[in-house]
């Protein structure tokens, strides 16, 4: 037994298996406290991973050498890629997992971790010297020394579970809440407040009546999370289901809303806007006379269904009864309620771009426990102070990503310079250069950086230039191939189009939107050729992704041209240069934000709220720009 390591990551969820791997393989000797290891990883609400922006989180945590995307492929019961109805900027993989195979698959892979080890129990509290973590204590009064430590507990500060006007300690059902910590670190100076979150009510298959729902089937095509050729779907796959409510469900739950304690006063935090319970939609679109509902199955197996749509911290009495007036739910049987939950965070400004705190040097934060919401924001911020937690160790240069680089960078970003007033959620709308940040090319962008860095393997490197090289050669084949009429208009009929006039590049046919380099492929015969010769299992990934850089190359680049620009600010430095305090050139609220925050850039103060286009100017002018 070893009672000193490199790197101690608190918490087993999402964040935490992130940042213990990636510090493990990065070469710190690595220990992941947690209080069960039964449930590594726990899906603590929806078992699905990916949707909308989210999905494209995970694909560059896998491209940068991550585990989320491997776990969910090798448990997915139903994938799908959304948004495909408009531009691939938009596009966002989505997969139904198999509850216990991803917590099984998951410890499969914390096992196996050279230099990563386990320890369960509960951290109570830090040990410090000069201004710096130096250790973990826990509940079983064991202390363990790290150089570098990452706190995950995502929603199992103090938390409070609520049903009604029943409410129960725990961070999840059945688990106990972690105390210490948060009282420890607000004693020190960090500011610390409540969140609220919730799950729906888990149903029991036999006792729903599928004839009265309407079916919703997954895709089976080459998409899924990881890059890795060798990673497939392995599991049967499983359809969801779609249900609504009607208004004799709204009058039911309407009537039991002084027992909510959303209304009654009972639960004060902040709650999440963009998954909101069901009793706070029939307040917020009282107009509305149904809402959708989906049935998500838990699992390759298990009878145990999903109620997406339907969160809640209602009476046990009121979702039962609400339930029974939805058709397909008239002899349902209930596993277990919906609730909320109450827990503690950090106010996220308080943290570099690396996660490190601003007030306690080594200390990583990552997770729920910095205002978030969601697995995949979890685990790409683990995967972020996992890294930087390694550095910090070996006297490393930090590791960051900038907001042109992926949504990680937008999520890290808006987090360390915004702050929270909600739990946070990624949407496509939070990134300014969407068209760059497409889940297509995350490997493009990003797997090269880890490869550097160590993180990505020598396998996942090869794989990604072997798909950039294949990719750039249907790029220029399409680019200069001249298409000639006597070639092509015998069989026009094939691909849908009229008979071409006179001969051009291959490239405006690919730009027409009915067709594609598939089906041209079909007709012309050097391009089928140069397609052959690409790996089967990378084929259609291939092809796919020098489509889009063909088809929508203008907004491509338009975007990067706006992002070098945006950039010269981001190398501007700003931070130890000034005493904000004595700058009255700038607004009140200006000074106090720029000293609260203490950006890194001009380009981060740029976005911090309340700062002007004048404040800024007056900063440059300040550093002779």
């Amino acid at each position: 037994m070893r009672f000193n390591y490199d790197v101690i990551v608190i918490g087993a969820g999402h964040a935490g298996c992130e940042a213990a791997c990636a510090a493990a393989r990065l070469g710190s000797a690595t220990l992941l406290i947690t209080m069960d290891m039964n449930k590594i990883a726990q899906m603590s609400c929806n078992p699905a991973v990916g949707g909308i922006a989210k999905g494209q989180i995970v694909r560059e945590i896998d491209a940068l050498g991550g585990q989320m995307g491997v776990v969910t492929d090798r448990a997915s019961i139903q994938f799908r890629m959304l948004n495909r109805s408009k531009g691939p900027a938009m596009w966002s993989p989505r997969a139904q997992a198999d509850r216990m195979r991803f917590m099984e698959e998951w410890r499969h892979v914390i096992e196996n971790t050279p230099g990563l080890y386990m320890w369960q129990d509960s951290a109570t509290g830090f040990t410090f010297e000069n201004g710096a973590v130096t250790g973990v204590t826990t509940a079983m009064g064991v202390t363990f020394s790290a150089k570098a430590v990452v706190l995950t507990a995502g929603t199992f500060l103090n938390g409070l579970m609520h049903i009604g006007r029943v409410q129960i300690g725990g961070g999840r059902v059945s688990e106990p809440a972690a105390h210490g910590v948060t009282e420890q670190l607000r004693a020190m100076g960090f500011a610390t407040d409540r969140m609220k979150t919730g799950t729906p009510v888990r149903l029991d298959a036999r006792t729903i009546d599928f004839s009265k729902a309407t079916i919703q089937h997954g895709e089976d095509d080459f998409h899924r999370f990881s890059y890795l050729p060798s990673v497939r779907r392995v599991l049967r796959q499983r359809p969801c289901w779609i249900i609504n409510t009607n208004p004799e469900v709204h009058d039911i739950l309407r009537a039991a809303l002084p027992e909510s304690p959303l209304y009654n006063g009972q639960i004060r935090s902040i709650g999440p806007r963009y998954c909101p319970s069901i009793e706070t939609k029939i307040v917020t679109f009282a107009d509305k006379e149904s809402h959708q509902l989906f049935l998500e199955p838990e699992g390759e197996t298990t009878q145990e269904f999903y109620l997406n749509g339907f969160s809640s911290s209602l009476p046990i009495e009121a979702q039962f009864e609400a339930l029974r007036h939805i058709p397909a739910l008239r002899d349902v049987q209930i596993y277990r309620p919906g609730y909320a939950i109450e827990y503690d965070f950090f106010d996220p400004t308080q943290l570099r771009h690396t996660l490190e705190t601003k007030l306690v040097r080594n200390l990583f934060f990552a997770g729920q426990v910095n205002g978030t919401t969601g697995y995949e924001e979890a685990a790409g911020q683990g995967l972020i102070a996992g890294i930087n937690a390694h550095l910090k160790c070996v006297g490393g240069e930090p590791f960051t990503l900038g907001r042109d680089e992926a949504y990680i960078g937008v999520l890290i970003d808006d987090l360390v310079t915004k702050g929270v007033d909600e739990p946070y959620r990624m949407f496509t709308s939070r990134a300014e250069y969407r068209i760059l940040l497409r889940q297509d090319d995350a490997d493009m962008r990003l797997t090269e950086r880890a490869y550097r860095l160590g993180l990505a393997t020598e396998e996942r490197y090869r794989a990604m230039t072997s798909k950039r090289e294949k990719r750039d050669e249907i790029v220029d084949f399409v680019r200069n191939f001249s298409v000639r009429t006597a070639q092509i208009n015998p069989r026009v009929h094939e691909i849908g189009i009229e008979p071409l006039r006179q001969g051009l590049k291959l490239r405006d046919l690919v730009l027409r939107p009915q067709l594609t380099i598939a089906s041209l492929a079909s007709i012309i015969t050097p391009l089928h050729e140069l397609i052959d010769e690409i790996d089967p299992d990378r084929r259609d990934e291939t092809v796919e992704a020098a489509e889009i850089l063909i088809k929508y190359e203008g907004y491509i680049e338009r975007e990067r041209v706006i992002a070098d620009k945006i950039a010269r600010l981001e190398n501007i430095r700003l931070r130890g240069r000034f005493d904000y305090s004595t700058i009255n050139a700038i607004s009140t609220e200006a000074r106090q934000k720029l000293a609260r925050i203490d950006p890194e850039t001009v380009a981060q103060a740029s976005r911090i709220p309340g700062i002007s286009p004048s404040d800024i100017n007056i900063l440059l002018l300040l550093l002779g720009r």
